[in-house]
């Protein structure tokens, strides 16, 4: 049975989705004016008008009176793969938002006996601790809590965390091996509530990660996102 051909509106629909989806167009890109598509698919008015508005009702473009049609900017909601360590700026940067980075606290101390992640990660022995927030077109998205190990990683003593988030930083300089997530829903409290810019008791998506270098422990991080800004997602086959 011959596959029916796709009519003129899915076709350019398809061309321009195609386009936006690979990134050849990128969120802000100008699509041609209408009578422009007119002239590249010899078609009337209409035709382009309604493939344009189905764009603009599934949020794939922004149609602006008198200045044209343009790729959307979509909404610094994040989307992680469960097994993946996001670079949280490079998510934020993809989706076409500016990434901003705030660090809060930094300390080199001893580890504190009668916090567990801190003496799992580096028994009695000295460890840095941060605190950071993170921006999307200046706006919190996300709080950060993060413990390194000096002994896995000592150059990061003398980083400037002020300018490199310490996330992006690891991830692009340190190798690991093995990784453990942990994940849970809380509301923020009056401190996180007042960083987030949020009312007490906003629900919260919490992440608590550890990574390890063979048996050696490099970081511990618990990073808060507001729960309407992040998914976590999982895809999987079944198997053989």
């Amino acid at each position: 049975m011959r596959k029916k051909a796709p009519s003129l509106n899915q076709r350019i629909r398809g061309d321009i989705e195609g386009r936006i989806l690979s990134g050849e167009w990128m969120p802000g890109f100008r699509i041609p004016f209408e009578h422009e598509l007119m002239a590249q698919y010899g078609c009337s008015r209409m035709t382009v008008n309604k493939v344009l508005t189905a764009l603009a009702e599934s949020g794939m473009i922004e149609r602006r009176r008198r200045a044209g049609s343009f790729v959307a900017r979509q909404s610094p909601h994040l989307e992680q793969v469960a097994l993946e360590i996001p670079d949280i700026a490079l998510a934020v940067g993809g989706r076409g938002h500016a990434y901003g980075f705030r660090l809060l606290e930094r300390a080199h101390r001893k580890a504190r006996a009668e916090v567990a992640e801190e003496v799992r990660l580096v028994g009695k022995d000295k460890l840095l601790a941060m605190r950071c927030l993170h921006l999307a077109d200046g706006r919190p998205l996300a709080l950060e809590r993060r413990l390194i190990n000096p002994e896995a990683v000592p150059e990061t003593l003398d980083v400037d965390f002020s300018r490199h988030a310490p996330g992006s930083w690891l991830l692009q300089n340190v190798s690991w091996t093995r990784g453990q997530h942990r994940i849970s829903a809380v509301a923020a409290d009056a401190d996180e509530a007042a960083l987030l810019q949020v009312p007490v008791g906003t629900a919260c998506l919490v992440i608590d990660r550890q990574t390890w270098l063979g048996e050696q422990p490099i970081t511990w991080v618990r990073q808060m996102f507001l729960g309407d800004a992040y998914d976590l997602v999982a895809r999987f086959a079944p198997g053989l």
